[in-house]
């Protein structure tokens, strides 16, 4: 009674001499191994290089296989437990990627139909210069390298073109003369403010939804790297020690203490505790775009304003040129409101809806992972039974205290010897990702693209304070006030010259109206006759 500390452990272990390994061969044989070298009865433990070298039922064969079984058991308990981020970015990108593309299919389908019906062949002529637009805006949110602010202003410029020689069918205009309308568009905003109002509208919402896509591609790529591990061999000790050495010890049904279960998982999981900084903001980065996306970004109603806000610019511009009829613009307004395959707002709604319930438990996932593992009654002993657990060496209270999270806290863990000096370079490449791909998305919840900050600006910082009516229900402009960042013109460089289609720019060029007169001999080419044409023109046809 009076042995203490390493006699202690000797007497005990003589005394364990010749004790049956029957419950130890069963459970070994029951996971498919053979007993051929495992022994009959407790053997000295001299042999053993990971348990503790007292009396043992296990062999050497059998204590390597065992700490090969562990690895595994380790590797399959850190997949199983990551399972729910991995199929929820994995569906959910999936999903999402098809809705974004179905809303662009059927904007376009959308328009083509309103357009068909309201203005005939004047438009089934000229769909091509429709069709490039959503070409372009497919292209961006797939990734392509494509400024939204060039493709928009690119297809104003070409609108411009042929609404200007409708309107005024007794001039013909030289290709130059065309240019020059073009070039100067933006002083002379033949359309109004349609054309900015479209831009903020369908670039805040597509910057949103190609951030979330690429951001929910993101978060399963990660996932996918960050739980293929491989366990060195101071991680394998601190698992065998844990988990398999009271099998050796005779004692099969004993647990490891639920605390030494946290050390040796937090030693095995130190780099990955490191994600969790980087791992939170990226998981309310895309908490945050996915309420814009629900509320004032919204891909729906933005993919549906394209047709109405392209018809709205073409009125304005034959408002400006001759007198319309309010009718006309009634019709206009009232073949858009039935499109019979709209997809449902509350789908859509719904399906975010569903995605923020899925990111919010995914907070301090990689943090948590050690306890997750070591909650399982199957992994380690209930945090309430500190005195029947293994703590190491045998039944009994585990005394050391719990390390700190991530790679630096694990200079003084007991159970795992863990480098501190020499980060792991694969997380560090998984921290610069989700660096990369939450600023991203940061950026996304004020309408900016990072890879076009350049061209991109105006579309979203100078504009994200800005509502309309028709953007989202409640942001009127004058309910809830915002306040507007003051413009920055020297933010919006000019661009390179476009390059002019071969086959004329012109809508209808040889349906002309009566006698053609060249413009070139009529009208001298400056900015003076440009500003004041609409205004000459008394007769035009309608687009009807």
């Amino acid at each position: 009674d009076k042995l203490t500390g390493h006699g202690r452990w000797r007497h005990i272990a003589v005394a364990a001499a010749g004790r049956s390994c029957a419950d130890t061969r069963q459970v070994y044989a029951e996971k498919g191994y053979s007993t051929g070298t495992a022994p009959l009865t407790q053997i000295s433990g001299e042999h053993l290089r990971l348990c503790p070298q007292d009396y043992t039922c296990c062999s050497s064969q059998m204590e390597e296989t065992l700490a090969l079984q562990s690895e595994r058991d380790f590797l399959k308990a850190v997949e199983e437990n990551s399972q729910f981020l991995l199929t929820t970015f994995t569906q959910r990108h999936r999903r999402f990627d098809e809705f974004f593309r179905e809303l662009i299919d059927l904007s376009e389908k959308s328009m083509n139909q309103m357009f068909t019906k309201t203005y005939g062949r004047l438009f089934t002529q000229n769909v091509h210069v429709f069709q490039e637009l959503f070409v372009e805006l497919r292209r961006y949110y797939s990734g392509g390298s494509v400024s939204l602010s060039e493709v928009l202003s690119d297809f104003w410029s070409r609108l411009v073109e042929r609404v200007f020689s409708l309107v005024n069918p007794q001039y013909q205009f030289s290709e130059d003369y065309l240019e020059c309308v073009s070039k100067h568009a933006e002083q002379l905003q033949p359309f109004g403010d349609v054309p900015r109002r479209l831009r903020v509208q369908v670039s805040r919402a597509f910057i949103a939804a190609r951030a979330l896509s690429q951001g929910l591609a993101t978060g399963r790529d990660i996932v996918n790297k960050a739980t293929k591990l491989t366990a060195d061999s101071e991680c394998v000790r601190g698992l065998m020690r844990q988990w398999y050495c009271p099998l050796c010890r005779g004692m099969p049904s004993l647990r490891p203490c639920h605390s030494l279960c946290l050390n040796v998982m937090k030693g095995c999981l130190a780099n990955q505790g490191d994600l969790d900084t980087e791992w939170n903001n990226f998981i309310d980065a895309l908490y945050q775009v996915s309420e814009k996306l629900e509320g004032p970004f919204n891909m729906e109603l933005a993919a549906d304003s394209i047709s109405v806000k392209v018809s709205e610019a073409i009125m304005h511009m034959q408002e400006n040129s001759v007198s319309i009829s309010t009718k006309a613009r009634k019709r206009a307004r009232a073949d858009d409101g039935g499109r019979g395959d709209k997809m449902g707002m509350d789908v859509f709604l719904i399906t975010v809806t569903e995605l923020k319930e899925r990111l919010r438990p995914m907070r301090s996932f990689w943090v948590s992972l050690p306890h997750t593992i070591c909650n399982d009654e199957k992994m380690a002993a209930d945090v309430t039974n500190e005195d029947r657990c293994w703590n190491g060496q045998t039944r009994g209270r585990y005394l050391p205290d719990v390390t700190g999270d991530g790679l630096v806290s694990q200079i003084n863990n007991p159970e795992v010897e863990v480098d501190i000096a020499k980060p792991d370079v694969r997380t560090r490449q998984l921290i610069m990702e989700l660096r990369v791909v939450t600023n991203k998305l940061r950026h996304a919840q004020s309408g900016q693209d990072m890879d076009f900050m350049d061209s991109e600006e105006g579309s979203g910082s100078g504009d994200q304070g800005e509502r309309y009516n028709d953007d989202w229900p409640g942001y009127g402009p004058y309910s809830p006030p915002y306040n507007k960042p003051p413009h920055n013109p020297a933010s919006n460089p000019a661009k390179p010259p476009r390059v002019r289609e071969k086959n004329g720019s012109k809508w209808n060029r040889n349906n002309g109206h009566g006698r053609v007169k060249s413009a070139t001999s009529q009208l001298s080419f400056s900015l003076v006759p440009l500003l004041s044409l609409p205004f000459m023109v008394t007769v035009a046809p309608m687009w009807r």
